[in-house]
């Protein structure tokens, strides 16, 4: 029975030390998505179809739609006075997506990008809970992109349909419009599947050091030595790094292209004299909603594993704290039993009086950090590990935050206010100037 154990696990260690992708791997159905997506760049006719269908969806027809069909004569329903923004809009953060992510598949490798090569090291829970977000993966992604498309189907439909007589043709009215309203669905389906792509990617890599985070908080409920607890952190430290080295440019270019199309969607909007409706600024709006909840899944996934990776310092001070009293009692031991209060006596009698009873413990539940929450660690999980072991690593904690950074600048919740803080104060003052010009 141990022999087929071990067995087991070295056939698993070996799956997963493998650097070099193959047809059969557990990436199979992944690369067959970008296959089908004209985004696998694994081979030289691969990456020329992918570069061809990149230049016809995101370039050409878009200059084609906005040029040739803008329709400047049609009535008030069907002009589109908002449609370069649109495509500037999507193409530009489309064509960051896709560059972004041709460099990662080719430098990388999509095995080594996706940290399938580092799973060797993690425990049966990390390694299944991972696998099983990469197979939602494809399910998260069309939750963003099968509303934004259907959206768009109807207002392009609507738009050809009703106005067939105005639009510009060539050759057959409805044969030639069947076929510029499928280029445009089909260009506007690349390109909010490429940017949603990038974004889910990187939401992935952070799921797997959320699942790391959670099983290495369970070193402080055990036995065990400082060094053990010291290396894994560390390991965890440095894969947040290259997510970190890898996404930055990607982040900080989507921030400052999602947030100048916002600007000029407000400009353009508030001029005196403009008409809005739902069929001239309808798809301006679509655009914008994609465009902001992509880079809310970024910036989502980077303040949550940043925040979980610093609540780390909080369980770590808890477990000294925990120890220290434990080691206080021990010492103490010919005081009565009723004189000297337990860690598990301290939550139990002093917390659950002061907190108001089993109401507000049931109404901060959905509070509760997983890592970091209102429960005593047992005692028996560092009765062998010194005081000032225990402090140096505290100390360790409290210096060395992870988490997700941009050239140095940790993107938690504070700096998530901050940008926040600095657009509110633009729009309020573009709205300003646009108002005085009235």
């Amino acid at each position: 029975m141990d022999d087929n154990r071990e067995l087991l696990m070295s056939r698993n260690n070996r799956k997963f030390t493998r650097c070099v992708s193959h047809a059969q791997d557990e990436l199979q159905s992944f690369r067959s998505y970008l296959r089908w997506m004209c985004v696998d760049q694994s081979t030289i006719w691969t990456a020329c179809l992918s570069w061809s269908m990149f230049v016809l969806f995101t370039i050409v027809v878009p200059a084609i739609s906005h040029f040739v069909l803008a329709c400047s004569t049609c009535d008030s329903r069907h002009d589109r006075p908002y449609d370069s923004v649109v495509q500037l809009s999507l193409s530009s953060v489309a064509t960051l997506s896709f560059v972004c992510l041709s460099n990662f598949v080719r430098k990388y490798g999509l095995r080594r990008f996706l940290f399938f090569d580092k799973l060797w090291d993690d425990s049966e829970t990390v390694r299944r809970g991972y696998t099983e977000q990469l197979n939602r993966s494809l399910k998260i992604l069309s939750v963003f992109v099968v509303p934004c498309f259907v959206a768009e189907c109807a207002y392009k439909i609507w738009w050809y349909a009703s106005g067939a007589s105005q639009i510009p043709f060539l050759g057959h009215v409805v044969v030639s419009d069947a076929v510029a309203c499928t280029m445009e669905l089909c260009s506007w389906l690349y390109r909010t599947t490429v940017i949603f792509l990038v974004c889910v990617l990187f939401r992935l890599n952070c799921h797997l050091q959320l699942l790391r985070l959670q099983d290495f908080a369970t070193v402080f409920h055990v036995n065990s030595d400082v060094g053990s607890v010291l290396s894994e952190h560390l390991r965890i430290r440095r894969h947040l790094r290259i997510i970190s080295h890898r996404f930055r440019g990607f982040i900080l270019l989507s921030l400052i292209l999602v947030t100048s199309s916002q600007f000029a969607s407000l400009l353009i909007s508030t001029k005196a004299r403009t008409e809005l409706n739902i069929f001239r600024a309808g798809e301006l709006a679509l655009c914008s909603m994609t465009l902001v909840a992509a880079l809310l899944v970024l910036l989502r996934s980077a303040t949550k594993i940043t925040h979980k990776a610093q609540a780390v310092t909080c369980l770590a001070a808890k477990w000294h704290v925990c120890a220290t009293l434990d080691s206080f009692e021990a010492v103490q031991g010919d005081v009565a039993p009723a004189q000297v209060a337990g860690p598990n006596d301290v939550f139990e009698d002093g917390v659950g009086e002061q907190s108001g009873g089993d109401d507000d413990d049931d109404e901060a539940e959905g509070e509760e950090d997983d890592l970091d929450n209102t429960k005593f660690i047992p005692a028996y999980a560092y009765s062998t590990i010194s005081f000032q072991k225990r402090q140096a690593l505290v100390t360790y904690f409290e210096n060395n935050r992870a988490g997700i950074t941009i050239y140095g600048f940790t993107l938690d919740r504070t700096t998530i206010h901050s940008i926040f803080g600095v657009e509110l104060a633009l729009v309020l003052w573009l709205l300003g100037k646009t108002i005085n010009a009235l």
